[in-house]
């Protein structure tokens, strides 16, 4: 893809993990323009390479959200404190990107999942299963509170998606250069995707958006 009408701006909040990484990498590999979001660009100097800005931002400050975004067309929200609740954090994540990102104009926004949060074949979500970890319901409620936000509160300019990794998101996974999709449900089939498809996922709905306003689940072919 040329630097055309054809080429986007995009912001990546959460570029320095392994996600936001592949997320960068994919859209400059397209001829995207990136503006690349972490905490503390002094940490990642790696992310700097033609057609990226590092810059130093908060996924959780609006006016930060939208003093970035800025003349961007999209947006991947692939960031996460384990150092703060779950739900605090993605309370706060989920309030901070829809008003920057509306007050900034940008219209598409892409926010990463977690796997346990959709429903199996009988109907029922992985993280209210019985036998499933107190902990780990506790970590995926965050992404069911970020998801019921974004339904509730953002409005019609702003088209987003949260995109579902399955739980074995591999950084080790040969890319296989594709991926299936199901829509609030897990994918059937081997429960497992690499880094580098997950990203072409998320390039796919930014370039031609096929999804909106529900939880799109990939995995590997």
């Amino acid at each position: 893809m040329s630097d055309d009408d054809t080429s986007k701006k995009i912001i990546v909040f959460g570029a320095g993990g392994r996600v936001g990484r592949a997320a960068v990498a994919e859209a400059v590999a397209r001829g995207h323009r990136v503006t690349a979001v972490v905490r503390d660009p002094a940490r990642h100097p790696d992310l700097e390479r033609a057609g990226v800005t590092v810059a130093r931002g908060d996924a959780t400050d609006p006016e930060s959200v939208a003093g970035l975004a800025a003349g961007h067309d999209a947006a991947v929200h692939a960031s996460v404190r384990l150092d703060v609740p779950s739900e605090d954090y993605f309370t706060a994540t989920a309030k901070a990107l829809t008003a920057g990102l509306t007050a900034a104009g940008v219209g598409r926004l892409l926010t990463l999942g977690i796997a346990t949060t959709l429903e199996d074949a009988a109907g029922v979500r992985l993280m209210d299963a019985p036998d499933f970890p107190a902990q780990w319901r506790a970590f995926a409620r965050g992404h069911v509170v970020e998801f019921e936000l974004l339904t509730a509160t953002a409005g019609p300019e702003l088209d987003w998606l949260m995109v579902v990794p399955p739980l074995d998101l591999s950084a080790e996974a040969e890319p296989a250069g594709g991926y299936r999709t199901a829509v609030g449900t897990v994918v059937e089939g081997p429960g497992r995707i690499a880094h580098a498809d997950l990203a072409l996922a998320l390039l796919d709905e930014i370039e031609r958006p096929r999804h909106s306003r529900v939880q799109l689940a990939v995995a590997a072919p």
